[in-house]
């Protein structure tokens, strides 16, 4: 697989992904106070501390290619409107995972975050020559279930027990994805959900 080169800058009709800056965190802290965003996190985003202290760590692991994070912007508006991550990368086994991915619930089901998913993984196919794009999400987490599933993506079963919420609880995640093979349709298919409403 190839290795990303900083800047990457992706651009659709409704959205745009820029490299995630220190510029951009009060905008995000803002957004990130609506607690239905977090509903499904392990991690609770809406506590200002906890979310200033990941975007300054996925800034810092972007220098050593742990994780490459991005801004979401609003294309028509200029304005923020979440955040989306690359990270878990085997190069040598040409596989990574997308996820952590939030937004302004404002831009929910408007096709925003289905663009960012076509942009994100054609980069990934399509530059980084990848084989496989994995997705996580909470088990009891039927809407980004649904969402993955009306992308084309392929359910492969559920981690029990995968990891430790904030509260103590115990989350069951279950793993979807994309291989090569299939990209080319999940792409058509999403070119057609975006762009023929």
């Amino acid at each position: 697989m190839n290795r990303i080169e900083h800047p990457i800058n992706l651009e659709g009709e409704k959205v745009k992904l820029v490299p995630l800056d220190s510029s951009h965190f009060p905008a995000l802290l803002e957004i990130s106070r609506d607690n239905r965003i977090w509903e499904y996190y392990s991690a609770n985003g809406g506590n200002p501390d906890r979310l200033l202290l990941h975007l300054k760590s996925a800034v810092l692991k972007r220098a050593t290619m742990e994780q490459y994070a991005f801004t979401v912007i609003d294309k028509p508006s200029s304005q923020i409107i979440g955040s989306t991550m690359l990270y878990n990368f085997s190069w040598d086994n040409s596989k990574l995972e997308i996820g952590w991915t939030w937004s302004n619930p404002a831009y929910w089901r408007t096709g925003h975050n289905r663009e960012c998913k076509l942009l994100l993984l054609t980069y990934c196919f399509e530059t980084l020559g990848a084989i496989r794009v994995q997705f996580l999400t909470d088990a009891i987490n039927t809407r980004s279930r649904q969402a993955l599933e009306g992308m084309g993506c392929t359910m492969e079963g559920i981690l029990r027990n995968e990891r430790i919420k904030d509260n103590g609880g115990y989350r069951n995640s279950v793993v979807f994805s994309v291989i090569d093979s299939e990209w080319p349709d999940v792409k058509q298919k999403l070119i057609a959900q975006i762009y023929s409403r």
